[in-house]
């Protein structure tokens, strides 16, 4: 039998580490107080790209390795993974991202007109994530992992672990003891999908439209510090202007229901190994705010090397 590891959360990035530990040969189990349907990566829009991710150059090869797995995913029946195009709108003029090259490149149109000033365009995938995180947990399954329905208080005591691995997100507040953590509230509405053939994002007031086929994801806020879970009517009517301005075909879409989800936000992403002298080593994966879909692979492909 392979060493015992233990991954604290069952989200994308705490599922992904334990598929890619488990195929590495260690004996995995996922212990989590809720199940991945549950999660905020289930609320996620799915699309990929590391929106001002932080360490850049780390963030930028994590994507680039989740890209070509999602790409190797995309013939996979029943994950929810397409390749869509579509466009990144500004309204300011900046420079193109240095993750331009992990998503595949991009081409830069400037003859938008008033307000914006430029478009970058890209095809990148596109996770329909409550699809995507059911295909994972069975994947999960399928390597062998085993999942523990129970809440961890205390990353010393998990039982009959040669290693453990912390993507438990928020749960990092309480487990890393890191007073850096945050919770950044996203409400997102889902509409009926028209038909759309692209997705397109302003980057500028954080407005964006994700179709997925039967469903489009109609976002966003961004609201660090707030912690509630309760959809607000208000923004619901904010966001739903803001997407129809932005898509026109959008003006008659039926309402289907609203989500909210709490970003772990963190300055940095924390992917690092602690090595303590009585309890079982600890890789931390957290802090991934809005972009945990978007770096899930690469993420996972470091911890499996820390593992080693």
């Amino acid at each position: 039998m392979g060493e015992r590891v233990v991954v604290v959360g069952a989200g994308v990035v705490g599922l992904s580490c334990a598929v890619r530990l488990a195929e590495r040969g260690r004996d995995v189990t996922v212990v989590t107080d809720r199940e991945p349907g549950d999660t905020t990566s289930v609320v996620a829009g799915g699309l990929i790209y590391p929106r001002h991710a932080e360490p850049v150059d780390r963030c930028a090869r994590w994507t680039a390795t989740t890209v070509e797995e999602f790409r190797r995913l995309a013939d996979v029946p029943g994950t929810g993974v397409r390749f869509v195009p579509g466009r990144l709108l500004r309204r300011a003029e900046r420079p193109v991202p240095e993750w331009a090259e992990a998503v595949g490149g991009m081409a830069r149109r400037t003859d938008l007109g008033a307000p914006w000033t430029d478009a970058l365009e890209f095809t990148t995938p596109l996770v329909d994530t409550g699809r995507y995180l059911q295909w994972l947990a069975a994947a999960a399954a399928r390597a062998g992992v085993r999942t523990e329905r129970r809440r961890v208080r205390d990353l010393g005591d998990v039982d009959h672990a040669d290693l453990v691995v912390n993507a438990a997100g928020l749960g990092a507040v309480e487990l890393a003891g890191d007073t850096s953590m945050v919770a950044a509230r996203g409400q997102v509405v889902h509409v009926a999908d028209p038909g759309l053939t692209e997705w397109v994002v302003d980057e500028d007031d954080f407005s964006y439209v994700l179709p997925h086929g039967d469903h489009v994801v109609c976002g966003g806020t961004e609201e660090p510090g707030r912690a509630d879970l309760e959809p607000d009517a208000a923004t619901t009517g904010d966001i739903l202007l803001r997407c129809r301005e932005l898509v026109p075909a959008l003006a008659d879409a039926e309402v289907l229901g609203v989500r909210v989800g709490l970003r772990p936000a963190r300055p940095e992403i924390r992917v690092e190994r602690v090595d303590g002298r009585t309890a079982p080593p600890v890789i931390h994966c957290y802090g991934h705010g809005g972009v945990g879909v978007t770096v899930s692979w690469g993420c996972a492909d470091e911890v499996a090397a820390l593992a080693c």
